[in-house]
C-alpha cells in the first residue's frame, strides 16, 4: 500500500504542539509502520485531542458505527490512542509520539523499533527541544528545598501522590530502548509513575504498567532518589498524571542536555549552591549524582555550573558535609509555567506557528 496514509498521519502528529518533525530519509514513517496498519492511520488522523466515544466520532467524521468502538479499544490497547472506561461507557482521542505513542509501546518495543527511534532522536531533539514552553519540569528532592524557599504545590512529588486515586508503575521505556541497543545503564528499571485522580483506573492499562498502591508509589519515589535519579514531570500547575525518575544516560529528556546541547530542555525553579569553605573535595556529587554534568572540579575545589544545573536535589542529599544546598531562582528567572496541558498545547502551538484547533 502506498505511503499517503502513514505521510498523512505524520502530518497530523507535527500539526499538534509537542511535534514529528519530516526527514529526507523518512525514518519517521519507518516508524509509524511499525506501530500503525494503514487502516489505524486512517482512523488516527479522524480523531481529535478531546475525549469522545465511538458514537460521536462516527457521527462527526461518517464513519460507520458498527465495530467503531472495537477498533478503538483494540488501538488503545496497542498504546497508539488514549483510551478510558468510565463505568461502561468507553471514551477516545489521539495522542502525540512524544510523551504519548512512543512511551505506550513499552510491550512491543524491539530492536528495530529502537533502532529507528535512535536515529530519529537528532531530528525530534532539534524539534521537541527548541520550542517553548518545555515539556518537562524538574521536581526537587523534597526534604532538601529550604524552609525559607517552600515549595509550591505542583512542585511536590508528596502533592502529586496525595491528591492521586490510582496509580501504576511502568519500566522506563528510555531504559528498555537503550537495553536492546546493549547500552542501558544499571539503575532501576521500573521507576514510571502513572497517577490518577479517579478510582481504579490504571487497573485499565495492563498494556502499560501494573497498578500499585499509594505507599508503593512512595517507594518507588525513594528508590528512584536513592539511586540518583531525577523526578520530572509535566510543565504545568495542575492535571498532572506522570512522574518519570529519569537517568542522564538513556532519558530522552535529560539526553537533550548531555547529549543534543539544549540546556534548557527542562523547566526547574531551583539551582545548588556549593559551600567552598566545607566542601571536602570527595567528588560524591560530580561522580555518582548529578545526572547532567552540572559540577566542576578545579584544583580541588567543587562549583555548580548553574547554566547546566536543573535543581533537582540529587547532590544535596548525599553530601557528607551538608555543604550544598538548593536555592530557589528569582522571581525574574522563573519562567511562568501553563496553568494546565491545554494552555501549554496553546502556548507551544503559537510558538511553533501552527494551528491545531481542528484537532480540539
Amino acid at each position: 500500500m502506498s505511503d499517503a496514509v502513514y505521510q498523512r498521519l505524520a502530518k497530523v502528529l507535527d500539526t499538534l504542539p509537542n511535534g514529528f518533525p519530516k526527514t529526507e530519509s523518512g525514518v519517521e514513517i519507518q516508524l509509524l509502520k511499525k506501530v500503525f496498519t494503514p487502516e489505524e492511520a486512517d482512523l488516527f488522523c479522524d480523531l481529535r485531542l478531546t475525549m469522545e466515544t465511538a458514537s460521536q466520532i462516527a457521527e462527526r467524521t461518517g464513519r460507520p458505527l458498527e465495530g467503531l468502538e472495537e477498533k478503538l479499544t483494540a488501538m488503545w490497547k496497542r498504546g497508539e490512542i488514549f483510551g478510558i472506561d468510565l463505568g461502561g461507557v468507553k471514551m477516545f482521542k489521539m495522542i502525540p509520539w512524544v510523551l504519548g505513542i512512543y512511551e505506550f509501546q513499552l510491550n512491543r518495543m524491539d530492536r528495530e523499533f529502537a533502532e529507528l527511534t535512535e536515529d530519529y532522536a537528532p531530528y525530534l531533539a532539534k524539534s521537541f527541544f527548541s520550542d517553548k514552553p518545555q515539556y518537562m519540569q524538574v521536581i526537587p528532592i523534597e526534604q532538601e528545598v529550604a524552609a525559607r524557599s517552600e515549595a509550591l504545590p505542583y512542585e511536590k512529588v508528596s502533592t502529586l501522590i496525595e491528591s492521586g486515586q490510582s496509580f501504576a508503575v511502568a519500566d522506563c521505556i528510555c531504559k528498555k530502548e537503550k537495553g536492546l541497543l546493549g547500552q542501558r545503564c544499571n539503575k532501576p528499571l521500573e521507576v514510571c509513575l502513572a497517577v490518577s485522580p479517579i478510582p481504579g483506573t490504571m487497573e485499565q492499562f495492563g498494556h502499560w504498567g501494573r497498578p500499585i498502591t499509594r505507599e508503593e508509589a512512595y517507594a518507588v519515589l525513594q528508590k528512584s532518589e536513592e539511586a540518583g535519579l531525577v523526578h520530572m514531570i509535566q510543565n504545568v500547575e495542575s492535571g498532572h498524571y506522570f512522574i518519570c525518575n529519569c537517568c542522564g544516560c538513556c532519558c530522552g529528556i535529560l539526553r537533550g542536555i548531555n547529549e543534543f546541547g539544549f540546556l534548557d530542555a527542562v523547566n526547574s525553579s531551583y539551582y545548588a549552591e556549593i559551600d567552598p569553605k566545607t566542601c571536602i573535595a570527595c567528588g560524591v556529587c560530580q561522580s555518582e549524582r548529578c545526572q547532567v554534568h552540572a559540577i566542576d572540579e578545579r584544583d580541588g575545589v567543587y562549583q555548580v555550573n548553574r547554566e547546566r544545573c536543573i535543581g533537582c536535589g540529587l547532590c544535596v542529599s548525599t553530601c557528607p558535609s551538608d555543604s550544598i544546598r538548593l536555592i530557589r531562582k528569582t522571581p525574574e528567572e522563573l519562567l511562568p509555567r501553563p496553568k494546565d496541558e491545554d494552555d501549554w498545547m496553546r502556548r507551544r502551538g503559537q510558538n511553533r506557528g501552527i494551528d491545531f484547533r481542528k484537532y480540539m
